[in-house]
């Protein structure tokens, strides 16, 4: 049973009686019709809610259909405006455009608004976080292994992230067929059924053959990785894996299995590795999301320049 979010909204919501029975039947059929978790369906009653209590205000009186098939972009933006002077991140004034959206979408599609105001104002600029990367010499103990063959196994996969630049479901996600031997190479499939090649390490296809050889499997044909029960070896095994590490060696809360592959990035950045190479390696598909590891380079050489310069503390 879809949860009746509509019912605590207070009576006082200053919008046209019509519209408020309309709303509310709409939040109602949000989790039943569209899926959507009771939690998100709150985040639509918050932020609609706050859309047309600011609207009563700009408008100098509640909003009706009419009103909101008047809507021009300006009013949109002085929305967002208003959200960001209330202190929203753009991630947050993202969310509240967004379900503005889905409402005055189906206030056309069910009684005939016309929704283009809100389909012509961009959603905030999300501010890209730099990558952290985990540390050469903390990346290298990762990949250090104990006798027991789950340790050499992990050591392996750590070391196609670290070495290759996959991503956890790329490594958990290889076949025998995908592992020749003498493993050379590696042709993985990416995000979206895009594949790419990835030239093997010497160090990391050494890993890899170490895992061939203690499995307790015959591994000839299904998942190369497997866990203790035989079964494809599962991503959170991974990153419980380098928790361990990450707590053996110190690190912050930002040394995940991916920081490996972010590491894989910017060490070969750091070594004059070019960024259409790199954007090859890791399977992006547009140049600009490799070039956020520019900052981090960059950012880690103005670190050593004020560490060692005798001017850098004035």
């Amino acid at each position: 049973m879809a949860p009746a979010v509509a019912a605590d909204a207070p009576l006082g919501l200053p919008a046209d009686p019509a519209l408020l029975a309309i709303r509310a039947a709409w939040l109602t059929g949000l989790t039943a019709e569209r899926g959507l978790s009771p939690n998100t369906a709150k985040a639509y009653e918050a932020d609609t809610r706050a859309f047309l209590t600011f609207l009563a205000q700009h408008l100098g009186e509640p909003a009706d259909l009419g009103a909101l098939s008047a809507l021009k972009p300006a009013d949109v933006r002085a929305f967002l405006a208003e959200r960001r002077r209330a202190g929203l991140s753009p991630r947050s004034m993202g969310r509240a455009l967004a379900a503005v959206r889905t409402m005055m979408s189906h206030l056309e599609r069910r009684h005939g608004v016309n929704a283009a105001a809100v389909r012509a104002v961009a959603a905030p600029t999300r501010p890209r976080g730099l990558p952290r990367p985990v540390p050469v010499a903390e990346a290298l103990a990762m990949l250090e292994s104990g006798e027991h063959w789950t340790s050499v196994r992990d050591a392996a996969v750590l070391g196609l992230l670290y070495g290759c630049g996959l991503r956890v479901g790329e490594a958990t996600g290889l076949d025998v067929a995908d592992v020749a031997e003498p493993l050379t190479r590696l042709r993985i499939r990416g995000k979206g059924g895009k594949e790419r090649d990835v030239p093997v390490l010497p160090r990391v296809a050494t890993l890899v053959d170490a895992y061939r050889r203690t499995a307790p499997f015959a591994l000839c044909d299904g998942p190369f990785f497997r866990g203790e029960k035989g079964g494809r070896l599962s991503p959170r095994i991974v990153q419980r894996s380098v928790e361990a590490w990450r707590h053996a060696l110190g690190l912050p809360d930002t040394a995940t299995p991916h920081a490996l592959r972010h590491a894989f990035a910017t060490h070969i950045l750091a070594h004059g590795g070019d960024l259409r190479s790199i954007q090859a390696l890791l399977g992006h598909a547009r140049l600009s999301t490799t070039q956020v590891y520019t900052a981090v380079d960059d950012r880690a050489l103005l670190a050593a320049w004020r560490d060692a310069h005798p001017r850098a503390t004035g």
